[in-house]
Parts: C-alpha cells; structure tokens; sequence
C-alpha cells in the first residue's frame, strides 16, 4: 500500500489523524503528516477510512510501492 497527502489541498481537519492515529499525525502548521515509517500504512486496516474521511480528499491510497 502506498500512501500520498496532496499538502496543497489538505486544510488541516484531522479526521485522518482520528481515523487511523497509528500511521497520520498533523505537522507543526496543523497539516495531514505520515508518522515516519508508516508511509506504507504499516499494515492498518483504517488507512482507507482515514482516506475516505478527508473532507478535501487530500489523501490518496494505492496497491504497490511508491
């Protein structure tokens, strides 16, 4: 799984950090952020949630590495 946050869209609402806690956290500014190592999802299953959750879709999920 490959995880992409579009930082141009994201405003910040953190529902991907509530929806998966274990892969997203938001960055100093208040912006969508991957915890380190965990840009493959490190295997959650509420990666896709915390995707569908973004209110600006600034989250992308794919099958397969970078």
């Amino acid at each position: 799984m490959h995880i992409e946050i579009d930082h141009d869209v994201c405003v910040g609402a953190g529902q991907c950090a509530l929806a998966a806690p274990s892969v997203f956290t938001q960055d100093d500014d208040g912006f969508s952020a991957l915890l380190p190592g965990r840009e493959d999802g490190g295997g959650d299953p509420m990666v896709r949630e915390a995707a569908r959750a973004c209110p600006v879709s600034a989250i992308t999920v794919s099958e397969g590495g970078s």
